[in-house]
């Protein structure tokens, strides 16, 4: 909840609920320095997208399907069949009264969607030729950037008070809508209620807004503001992560009311005829329409035709059971689908080598503060808030505090209005060295990763034993140990690229894996550790080490923290292992490298992320299609081509479902958040995309705009969707397959509620391998 309770009239009490129900239509949009992937269309999952295209085409003006050249291209080819269409139509409208053969006809035209019912501020700008939208956008975000700024700016908006007060304030001094027209702004502005819920309340009064139109204008308006909301949703997001309350979302609501209030007062004999019918049209349910539902049928059966190829191989491929001897090493990677070629090409050059797929915040959900600095970081799934604290501060390592504390000053200072000038003078000069290293050699710069972290708590308190024994459970990984276990976290080494943290690793709150993997490592190292988790029912032979490492998707390396304490115990040695990662990563790249037109080499890849000119360092998650949870022997030396999530999962040794719950609780939420965020990105860029990084402005520290507008975008790039000539993301969703029974299926279902609803509204697509 996001409201404590006052005296309030029944009917501001309908509107606020009006306003909650309308809050919870908008995904989050987590800061630049922890930004995960978010599925755009969170607050509609109870819903199926046929109804949710209506809503959004009624809010937002957009398209949320790919075009159907998409499903002609697929029957062309064979690829989509009729088959596919009747099980899809059967799945999605099977009381629409259309045929398979409407939904073939209609695939061969385009449509395009209608207008977003129109904001008082674009009936204002038709009435006075005054763009109206563009200057409400330019206005709030001008006092946004200000108000939410985490460090950038020299003079940030005070924030103290809240969103609704600091806006007030500002506004009752602006004096930019009275220049362009809009006379008395800011008195009415001051003659707002102070409680930003009355001040709400009054604005509905004047615009004729009532509970039942409330739901739908509430969020066209809140879609108005574009990525301020998802700011404001995120605050609400952390605050109900501990057990909190925050109204940045509902004040950021009834400022925008305010504007269209102050607009419809002064333009009512132009637009009031026009605004009842709007009132009256927003009264009106959300049905969609029968263009909405072929299309809901035609991505359904393009979705059924994908699935069904990977059902194939998974089908025809030789299930190789894999005996129980002891690897020599086993490698345990994130299920991220940019694992699963490092994972085969590792595989091929070593049977005797094992790879195990987990989330890559290795089951430990970590608030992290790294030496020398005063932030804590989340390092673990955005869903979940940390129930551990790690550090890597060393008492002896005051100096590294001081250095650190300096190189954040002189970074500060270098930023500042004013004295950014001073310092390019009397910099500059030092800063030539590094500037022409970095524009000529091109190399990728390996940023070091500090001491050793550990967690908070004494080694042998039930805590950290309870953490170990959950980490290894939810990997699987409780017998047959090798001599040497290896956590493999994974990291994007990209430069110049203000969405960086969209390419790291999601598990881990848009860091690397790093810190996550090396605690864990360190951890189950120690002697207190190994006893408790013997007592448990998991022995770890005594000859056995855990080390961590670091894959770097973007030039396909994988190095090792062979310096951190392994405990009374002897490290094992690593050369052998490091000669074959070195020749998967070769094999990685080739293949990788058929994806960039513009590269000859493989160790042009290498280069990439350390090239500051270069947009596409790497694709990131692009064609993430299918989750598969099985054991290893279901999919070892399958080629799904980068595409699948790829986490180990024994039904045998889940009798209770317990593991299964988690994985479809944790994991597959989050690939499903990822896949839907780019295909949300790929079929509406201008609503769910990040856009141009070329013309990418970083506001505040916590954002990117569009140059110099005030509109806040989120999600990924044009560049990560497309080489400059066709998309590399195909927009289909995710595809679940889970080796189990049905029946334990449901049983795990019913403990994951939001999957469950995922599911049935085909958000994504859930099957066990039995029933494929």
């Amino acid at each position: 909840m996001f409201i404590q309770h006052q005296d309030f009239s029944p009917d501001l009490l309908a509107l606020i609920g009006a306003a909650e129900q309308s809050i919870r239509r908008v995904a989050p949009l987590f800061p630049l320095d922890r930004a995960v992937a978010v599925n755009p269309f969170h607050g509609m999952i109870d819903e199926p997208i046929a109804t949710a295209a209506a809503r959004l085409e009624r809010a937002v003006g957009i398209r949320i399907f790919p075009e159907r050249a998409l499903c002609r291209s697929r029957i062309a080819s064979g690829e989509l069949v009729r088959a596919d269409i009747i099980t899809a139509l059967a799945e999605v409208a099977p009381e629409s009264g259309l045929t398979d053969g409407d939904i073939l006809a209609a695939a061969d035209r385009e449509v395009t969607p209608t207008h977003a019912l129109a904001t008082v501020a674009e009936l204002a700008a038709g009435a006075s030729g005054t763009d109206w939208p563009g200057l409400v956008s330019e206005r709030i975000g001008a006092w946004a950037q200000g108000y939410f700024d985490e460090g950038q700016a020299l003079w940030s908006s005070p924030a103290r008070d809240g969103v609704w007060v600091s806006w007030r304030d500002w506004a009752m001094h602006d004096l930019t809508p009275e220049i362009h027209g809009l006379t008395g702004f800011a008195a009415s502005v001051a003659g707002t209620q102070q409680n930003h819920w009355r001040a709400l309340g009054d604005a509905c009064v004047a615009l004729g807004i009532d509970h039942a139109a409330a739901p739908s204008v509430f969020h066209r308006l809140l879609c108005d503001l574009c990525g301020w909301a998802g700011l404001g949703r995120y605050r609400l997001w952390q605050a109900e992560l501990e057990d909190s309350r925050d109204s940045t979302l509902s004040e950021l609501l009834t400022i925008r009311l305010i504007w269209e209030q102050a607009l419809h007062a002064t333009y009512a004999r132009a637009v009031s005829a026009n605004w009842d019918k709007t009132i009256e049209a927003h009264r009106q349910p959300v049905v969609p329409t029968r263009e909405h539902q072929i299309d809901a049928t035609l991505l359904r059966a393009v979705e059924h035709a994908s699935a069904r190829r990977l059902d194939a191989r998974l089908r025809n491929k030789e299930t190789q059971h894999v005996a129980e001897v002891r690897p020599e090493a086993q490698l345990v990677f994130c299920i991220d689908v940019r694992s699963e070629r490092m994972r085969r090409a590792i595989e091929s050059l070593s049977p005797t080598i094992q790879t195990v797929g987990a989330a890559g915040f290795f089951g430990l959900p970590l608030a992290h503060r790294a030496s020398a600095s005063a932030i804590t970081e989340t390092r673990g799934p955005a869903i979940l808030a940390p129930s551990l604290a790690s550090t890597d501060h060393q008492p002896e390592a005051e100096d590294r505090r001081i250095i650190g504390r300096l190189g954040r000053a002189v970074a500060r200072f270098s930023r500042a209005a004013v004295a950014s000038f001073a310092f390019v003078e009397a910099a500059g000069p030092l800063r030539l060295g590094p500037l022409l290293d970095a524009s000529l050699t091109r190399g990728r710069q390996v940023t070091p990763h500090g001491p050793a972290p550990r967690l908070t708590l004494a080694p042998d308190s039930d805590t950290a034993l309870d953490a170990a024994e959950d980490a290894l459970r939810g990997m699987g990984l409780t017998r047959a140990f090798a001599p040497l276990v290896v956590f493999v976290g994974h990291e994007a080494r990209v430069t110049n690229d203000a969405q960086a943290r969209l390419l790291q690793c999601g598990a881990c709150g848009g860091h690397d894996g790093a810190a996550n993997a090396r605690v864990l490592a360190r951890l189950l190292n120690e002697t207190p550790i190994r006893r408790g988790l013997a007592a448990r029912g998991i022995s770890i032979p005594a000859d056995t080490v855990f080390m961590a490492g670091l894959h770097d998707t973007t030039g396909d390396t994988v190095t090792h923290f062979v310096c951190d304490p392994v405990g009374d115990r002897y490290a094992q040695p690593v050369t052998s292992l490091t000669r074959v990662l070195d020749q998967a990563g070769e094999l990685v790249r080739t293949e990788r490298s058929l994806r960039f037109p513009d590269v000859s080499v493989q160790e042009e890849l290498c280069e990439r992320g350390g090239d500051w000119s270069q947009t596409r360092a790497e694709w990131g998650l692009a064609n993430c299609s299918w989750f598969i949870a099985a054991p290893r022997g279901a999919t070892r030396n399958l080629n799904l081509d980068g595409r699948a999530f790829l986490h180990d999962y024994d039904p045998a040794r889940d009798p209770d479902g317990s593991w299964l719950t988690d994985i479809l609780s944790g994991p597959v939420l989050v690939a499903a958040w990822i896949n839907l965020q780019y295909y949300g990105a790929r079929v509406a860029p201008d609503a769910f995309g990040g856009g141009n990084k070329l013309l990418q402005n970083v506001v505040g520290g916590f954002g990117v705009t569009d140059g110099i507008s005030g509109q806040l975008r989120g999600g990924p790039s044009d560049q990560s969707l497309s080489d400059g000539r066709r998309f590399v993301h195909e927009p289909l969703r995710l595809q679940v397959r889970i080796a189990t029974s049905r029946s334990m299926m449901e049983r795990a279902l019913s403990k994951s509620p939001i999957v469950r609803t995922m599911a049935s509204n085909n958000w994504i697509g859930l099957a066990t391998m039995d029933e494929t």
